[in-house]
């Protein structure tokens, strides 16, 4: 329901909202926050922050060589001390799309809640949160053709409900004396002060015209590209590709041999292609595959295979320019 959604700047300042409200509220000592190797560092530095304020711990879930979970780790890392389980359902670095659903059944079955990191999901593909079971999940509004600065953080009404305020300021209080304060209920609770209004405004108008195309086949374009560029890109020599070679979100990422991923974002900008080069905020994932950074080619509908392939004729040329 509407109730369900709080407005936020994006998913940083959603999953940060959940750490510190859900989390000061209900996190104890020995408590255990489980997480995941391939996160964004916006899904993993709060809750480091948590656990160093309460004295919880953290666990994570293995990466496989395929850049898919290693599900088979969840028997173990799964126990009755995990209070929250957060993970991505898309990898921002890998395309790697996780089974959120069964992640969540999992924990629901220990008594954690869970935290779906919706960022790289959210404009690619069909999201139901009745469906998925989770009991939060955060987007940003930029991902999904929408302005900067805004996003938004569903959570189950009753765990909302439960939370104390974040912030404090106007809109937010049914009444205020000198000593005290009575808060309205959520959403309204979390959204202290003058909101975002133009950016709500132009992340619903995103919106529609995201669900006038249909999620469904923006998805099957998005991975049918993706899974083109990655196999486009193993053509190339001293080319190490990234991820799932099956079904992968709307990116690729890569190193080539012959150049630092900033040489060759830099290069590549000269012929007009726009690709990023870094960690991505993913520096232990980038550890775990033994990189210090990957390059990274994102796609949405309005790409093409022909704009793939002159990207291999751009890539084929600096691999000629760096060697």
């Amino acid at each position: 329901s509407a109730n369900e959604i709080v407005f936020t700047r994006g998913t940083t300042e959603s999953i940060n909202l959940v750490a510190q409200a859900w989390g000061e509220k209900f996190i104890r000592e020995g408590d255990v926050i489980l997480l995941t190797e391939m996160e964004h560092h916006s899904n993993l530095v709060p809750w480091q922050l948590l656990a160093k304020r309460t004295g919880a711990r953290l666990r994570f879930v293995g990466v496989c060589d395929d850049g898919t979970l290693d599900l088979e780790q969840l028997p173990s890392l799964l126990t009755p001390e995990v209070k929250l389980f957060a993970f991505t359902h898309i990898s921002n670095s890998l395309g790697t799309i996780n089974p959120v659903a069964e992640l969540c059944e999992k924990a629901h079955a220990v008594g954690a809640l869970t935290l779906v990191d919706a960022a790289q999901s959210a404009g690619h593909l069909p999201i139901d949160v009745q469906e998925l079971g989770c009991d939060f999940l955060a987007f940003s509004g930029h991902k999904m053709c929408g302005p900067t600065g805004i996003g938004a953080l569903y959570g189950r009404g009753e765990i909302l409900d439960s939370m104390p305020p974040w912030h404090g300021g106007g809109e937010m209080i049914v009444s205020v004396t000198l000593e005290k304060s009575a808060f309205k209920k959520a959403p309204h609770r979390f959204e202290a002060g003058t909101p975002n209004i133009a950016g709500a405004i132009g992340l619903a108008a995103a919106i529609q015209y995201i669900e006038q195309i249909g999620r469904p086949a923006i998805f099957e374009h998005d991975s049918h590209l993706a899974r083109y560029a990655a196999e486009r890109l193993t053509e190339l020599p001293g080319m190490r590709v990234f991820g799932p070679t099956e079904e992968r979100g709307a990116l690729v990422g890569f190193v080539m041999d012959a150049a630092h991923p900033h040489d060759l974002t830099t290069f590549a900008d000269q012929y007009g292609l726009a690709l990023r080069g870094g960690h991505h905020c993913n520096q232990p994932l980038m550890r775990r595959f033994g990189v210090s950074g990957t390059t990274r080619a994102s796609f949405y509908f309005y790409n093409t295979t022909e704009e793939i392939d002159r990207m291999i004729e751009i890539l084929d040329a600096a691999v000629r320019f760096f060697s």
